[in-house]
């Protein structure tokens, strides 16, 4: 009998759980354990060592649960934690395991969605600072100009339930006004948080026409797909009985009720402690 070995998604929060949704509507065979850290979101406002600490501990966590392989589904956690978890810690778990971001495969296709060659990021500002996606997209678009927008109230209008009402919509336009500021030029935004996806019919509605705005989710799915099957040997060690487990650091009765909304169906969590 094949040992339970899912594919760890991690995040802050809630947000992630929009990326696992693709994730399983594109391959639902896969088994899935997601963890939000609610007990100690947002990360967005943290700093790098804070972040960093906290991903390891859930990592670290992952592993202890059979996973090999882990995303980290959150841009706040991959632009703070990701590369010094590959380059520094990897290597104390074994050869095998895994860890993966939501960035690069974003930054390795983003140009593509653009004709001007003009990116808007609407992202928390601590991927803001990070400046990880200019970073990234240099690599594979050297001659895309990127514009950068932190929009801090974001994210506590989506995770107090206050994204649908009116409230919200000041708070949007600021950002999205502030953004398009800075060049005219701009045809693709790119939401570079997670829990931003909540927020597409109220950007859509203030968004001139020939705007288009991209999510991360179907990107993240897309490029898992890829990597396991360049990676035959962990695709082999993921199994697959199509079953997901949902894990919160906080209470469980706010990650079904809130939860739902992100996954878009109801769901059933687990407590659990990091960090002890």
């Amino acid at each position: 009998m094949q040992p339970s070995a899912p594919i760890g998604v991690f995040d802050s929060g809630y947000g992630g759980l929009t990326i696992l949704k693709e994730l399983v509507n594109a391959l639902p065979q896969y088994d899935y354990l997601y963890l939000g850290d609610n007990a100690r979101a947002p990360y967005g406002t943290r700093s790098f060592e804070t972040v960093y600490q906290y991903t390891l501990e859930a990592v670290e966590w992952f592993f202890e649960q059979g996973c090999e392989l882990v995303i980290l589904a959150c841009n706040t956690a991959s632009a703070k934690a990701l590369r010094t978890i590959q380059q520094k810690d990897l290597a104390n778990y074994g050869p095998s395991k895994r860890v993966l971001g939501v960035i690069r495969p974003t930054a390795e296709v983003i140009g593509r969605f653009s004709e001007s060659g003009q990116l808007g990021v609407l992202a928390t500002k601590g991927t803001v600072i990070s400046e990880s996606y200019i970073l990234e997209i240099a690599h594979f678009f050297p001659e895309m100009a990127v514009y950068q927008q932190a929009c801090p109230m974001w994210v506590p209008l989506i995770e107090n339930g206050a994204h649908e009402g009116s409230g919200a919509d000041y708070f949007v336009k600021e950002s999205l006004d502030q953004l398009l500021q800075q060049s005219p030029a701009i045809d693709t935004i790119l939401l570079a948080c997670t829990h931003y996806p909540l927020l597409i019919p109220k950007i859509s509605a203030i968004l001139p026409n020939h705007i288009q705005l991209i999510a991360q989710g179907e990107i993240v799915a897309q490029s898992l797909a890829h990597y396991l099957e360049r990676h035959p040997a962990m695709e082999d060690k993921c199994s697959k009985k199509g079953q997901i487990r949902f894990c919160t650091t906080d209470s469980t009765a706010d990650f079904d009720e809130k939860g739902a909304i992100f996954f878009g169906k109801s769901l059933k969590s687990e407590h659990i402690l990091l960090g002890h």
